[in-house]
């Protein structure tokens, strides 16, 4: 299915909507307000003002819509959604611009503002609504008749998979899964499942069938005997942009966030992939670069002085750059205020401990004010980083930690950050033991992401930097 042009009709729709709804709402302005307060008739002109207004207008109601999530996912959209999205979207638009255009008017009494408010609303609302309703039932029809569907990739190869093939391939009506193929745990291969939908190979080779396959859902239906598998699945499937769906009776350990997906009384348990909502997500990543540049202008003199020093320290580079595994296992390079002494490491990566011989002194004073971290609000705004977010590893390390804890894996969903709820607690691990406790407070962050999450740990990292308890 075309993402891209499908949301291009919803945008063109919107576009129109809003645009007729503000030349509309302006008519009545001039009728039934305007007129009223001066007595005589006032004409509606489209002059060059109104013609920026207009455009801008346009600019502001695509902004709310993308702000809100409303292009996200835009297959997978009910009626009900429909409805309630464009209702207090809108409701909230309309409510800025009361502020912003209306607020000024010249008016008769109070309750003209009460009506140009339900007059904006009423005509943005049903511009809106109207077109996408007939949209999105469409889409749900041909859904529904089979005319479009999910690439979906079965995992699992038993009695399970062919009963859950079975009862969405009997349906009457589409579930909107068009199953392309099995993939095995183990060995073992139901030959009556076989007979039924292609076998696409072993587990092992997951990404290259997905990306062969164009895989968008992927269901979960391993047996019993194979509930010790999901853990390694589900962290596994990490990277995947597909989503991910499970048999309920998984549920007791999973880890992650659910939500049940009930389709023609066949129930699956979805796995979220998003663990913040899309506003959430648009106002932490504008306050990463609005922060980052913030904090970079106004601290400058604190960059020249840690640059001065460092340089003043010992012979070497003045910035340490190091690769770090961050969002998707995605490598980058980090930065940092060099802290130790130059070819500190011969080789193989090592970790840093309290009375590690190869700090420099200044190096000790901004590892304990965090001061050597500084340089990775570049990275911030290079797009590598976060300002919250646990904190990225080396792939050396990274290969170590997974073989004992595969829930690691978890942490590469997100950003790495600058600091973190592990870093607030723990600071610099020494070692892998330590990595492991640092971990745990990542994946709590992970299930518990949300802004206000992130303003705490902001906080308590400013009093950790004051009080100089880096380690």
């Amino acid at each position: 299915m075309n993402n891209k042009i499908h949301t291009l009709k919803y945008l063109i729709f919107d576009i129109l909507s809003a645009s007729f709804a503000w030349i509309l709402f302006n008519i009545f302005r001039k009728i039934f307000i305007e007129t009223t307060v001066f007595g005589y008739k006032i004409p509606f002109i489209i002059n060059h003002y109104f013609i920026i207004s207009l455009f801008v207008i346009i600019i502001f109601w695509l902004s709310i819509y993308l702000f809100s999530g409303y292009y996200y996912n835009i297959y997978r959209k009910s009626r009900l959604q429909e409805l309630s999205q464009t209702f207090f979207s809108i409701l909230f638009g309309v409510l800025l611009l009361f502020f912003i255009f209306i607020l000024d008017d010249f008016v008769g009494s109070y309750k003209d503002y009460y009506l140009s408010i339900a007059a904006l609303f009423t005509l943005n609302f049903v511009l809106t609504y109207i077109p996408r309703v007939i949209i999105t039932s469409k889409t749900i029809n041909k859904l529904r008749l089979g005319k479009i569907g999910y690439n979906t990739l079965i995992i699992g190869s038993n009695g399970k998979a062919q009963k859950l093939l079975n009862e969405f391939t009997s349906m009457k009506l589409s579930s909107g899964y068009k199953f392309v193929g099995f993939v095995n745990v183990y060995e073992n291969i139901n030959p009556e499942l076989e007979k039924k939908i292609n076998y696409l190979g072993e587990f092992k080779n997951i990404y290259q069938i997905i990306k062969a396959n164009k895989i968008e859902e992927i269901i979960i239906a391993v047996e019993r005997n194979e509930h010790k598998e999901v853990e390694k699945i589900i962290s596994e499937l990490i990277f995947t942009d597909a989503s991910i769906k499970i048999i309920p009776d998984l549920l007791e350990i999973l880890i992650g966030k659910i939500e049940m997906s009930l389709i023609e009384g066949t129930p699956l348990l979805k796995v979220s992939s998003e663990l913040m909502s899309v506003s959430d997500t648009t106002i932490k990543r504008i306050l990463d670069y609005s922060i980052s540049v913030i904090f970079i202008v106004l601290m400058l003199p604190l960059y020249i002085f840690a640059a001065s020093a460092v340089k003043l320290s010992s012979p070497g580079p003045i910035i340490y750059k190091q690769k770090r595994v961050g969002k998707k296992g995605k490598h980058f390079t980090i930065y940092k205020f060099r802290s130790m002494y130059s070819n500190a490491e011969n080789g193989t990566p090592e970790l840093s401990s309290k009375y590690d011989q190869r700090i420099t002194k200044f190096g000790k004073f901004l590892r304990k004010t965090r001061l050597d971290e500084i340089p990775q609000f570049f990275n911030v705004l290079k797009g590598d980083m976060s300002i919250v977010g646990p904190r990225p590893e080396r792939q050396f390390f990274i290969d170590k930690i997974v073989k004992i804890a595969p829930e690691y894996m978890l942490l590469l969903k997100i950003k790495p950050g600058i600091t973190s709820l592990g870093q607030v607690k723990y600071g610099y691990a020494e070692n892998v033991e330590q990595m492991l406790e640092r971990l745990k407070l990542d994946v709590i962050y992970i299930k518990n992401m949300s802004l206000y999450f992130d303003f705490k740990i902001m906080i308590n990292t400013i009093l950790v930097v004051f009080k100089r308890d880096g380690i």
